[in-house]
């Protein structure tokens, strides 16, 4: 059996900072071994700090080929429903082939920016128009090549959207590309799992569902997804938008009597499969119901800023051990830094206080945002990653301390200042399941990744 190792000078282990450590790992990218103490004879050695990488929990793969195109103020009082026609307007237009083209382009900048992972919540499945492909599961299979291409972990995740509204309205044309049914997401499942079991990165593939939302999906379909998931594969991961938009609370309680979240709690069994998008609204009761049933909370703080959704109620979430990880949604930044700088920050401009996130326990709000995130993606998307241990995956980031803003800095200030100290991207390298992908800051196949994607928006922005 292959090993390979790299011996770092500083790392961050699961439990805690160490030095002169080698760091093996087994031919699927498992960690076999952490030696403390070590020399660096004859051993690759880290060009700077070593910390667990980040798992990207939600992803809207299409969207990067907008982001940035819809801040004008054009109907008034501009809002998530207003953009999401900007939307609708937008993916009208593109095909399968530049469904790859996109994703390819997206999951290599996360690579570049320090995530190791992503969560693709996965809901444009048809031709233009809304007529089917011979195979179902066209687009799931250039998402699929499109992580295959780059090397990044993917947990895809087809989504169930069957309605348009709580009253189980029907689909709009604009929607057309979405609609299936709970037997069709299986299809997809299926064969998304077949195209992934190909080659070497098998390894690297994990495939759950996506309820898109209780307003597109009716609690009865939704336990019919869930019983078919779970005859399938019962530790595959569900996650659902929930409670983003006080429209959606208050649409919610006039059809159904109930809140969002109140709803899906009373009528599923949720557990820990389970990740809970946004979840931006919440009464207190809904904050424990979480906490409790040991979900993941998804939050994805600059797109919720972008889009003017709110903000997660972190604090009280914490004092009851939620689990929260953070995902770059509709990829106005493609950068885990500044999603757990804004989650913090957010909290700061609502209790008026600093380091509202860190606790007695973990006195750094870098490394204690940094590791849980890190820990409640790998749950979300059901890797064994999150930590640097045995057992675990060999998914870590190498530091680029040589810069200005990490100069001469030890253990979790280290941390601090990667997060909350200026705006250049500090990562140096990115490991995924033991494979260099992204080496002083470039990617093997990033010249020809990024000319297609230039293509592709130049065929998108033409017509």
């Amino acid at each position: 059996m292959t090993v390979n190792s790299i011996f770092a000078e500083t790392i961050l282990l699961s439990d805690g900072w160490a030095k002169n450590v080698t760091l093996s790992w087994d031919q699927n990218g498992v960690i076999t071994s952490i030696d403390k103490e070590t020399s660096k004879v004859s051993k690759s050695t880290a060009a700077g700090p070593v910390i667990p990488a980040m798992h990207n929990l939600h992803s809207h793969a299409f969207q990067r080929a907008m982001a940035g195109l819809s801040e004008r103020r054009e109907k008034g009082k501009e809002s998530f429903w207003s953009w999401r026609e900007i939307m609708y307007s937008f993916l009208a237009r593109i095909t399968a082939e530049d469904v790859q083209a996109i994703a390819a382009q997206l999951y290599l900048e996360c690579l570049k920016y320090g995530y190791a992972s992503v969560g693709e919540f996965h809901y444009l499945h048809h031709a233009i128009g809304g007529k089917h492909y011979d195979n179902l599961a066209e687009h799931s299979h250039q998402i699929v090549n499109a992580a295959k291409s780059t090397g990044i972990a993917l947990t895809h995740l087809p989504v169930l959207y069957a309605y348009a509204g709580f009253d189980e309205n029907d689909l709009a044309p604009a929607q057309a590309r979405f609609k299936t049914d709970p037997e069709m997401i299986m299809k997809i499942i299926m064969e998304t799992e077949k195209a992934a079991t190909q080659e070497e990165y098998r390894y690297n593939t994990h495939v759950g569902v996506a309820p898109h939302s209780l307003r597109a999906v009716s609690t009865s379909m939704l336990k019919d997804m869930q019983n078919m998931l779970h005859q399938h594969n019962p530790n595959a991961p569900i996650h659902i938008h929930i409670a983003e938009q006080m429209k959606e609370v208050n649409d919610c309680i006039s059809s159904k009597g109930k809140r969002p979240v109140e709803l899906l709690y009373d009528q599923l069994p949720v557990d820990e499969r389970w990740c809970l998008i946004h979840a931006t609204h919440l009464t207190d009761q809904e904050v424990t119901h979480i906490a409790r049933s040991k979900a993941v909370a998804g939050i994805c703080p600059t797109t919720e800023g972008n889009l003017g959704d709110g903000i997660y109620p972190m604090v009280d979430f914490l004092e009851q051990d939620g689990r929260y990880g953070v995902g770059s949604d509709s990829h106005v930044s493609r950068s885990p830094v500044e999603e757990i700088r804004l989650l913090e920050y957010g909290q700061r401009l609502i209790h008026q206080a600093r380091t509202v996130c860190a606790d007695e326990n973990t006195a750094s709000v870098g490394r204690k945002l940094w590791c849980e995130s890190a820990q409640g993606g790998a749950q979300a998307l059901a890797l064994n990653s999150g930590e640097l241990a045995v057992g675990k995956r060999a998914d870590f980031l190498v530091l680029n301390d040589q810069k200005p803003d990490l100069y001469e800095l030890e253990s979790d200030t280290i941390l601090d200042a990667f997060i909350f100290n200026g705006n250049e991207n500090l990562v140096r390298d990115t490991f995924v399941a033991g494979r260099q992908l992204i080496k002083n800051g470039q990617h093997a196949s990033e010249e020809k990744i990024t000319q297609n994607f230039l293509r592709t928006l130049k065929k998108l922005k033409s017509n």
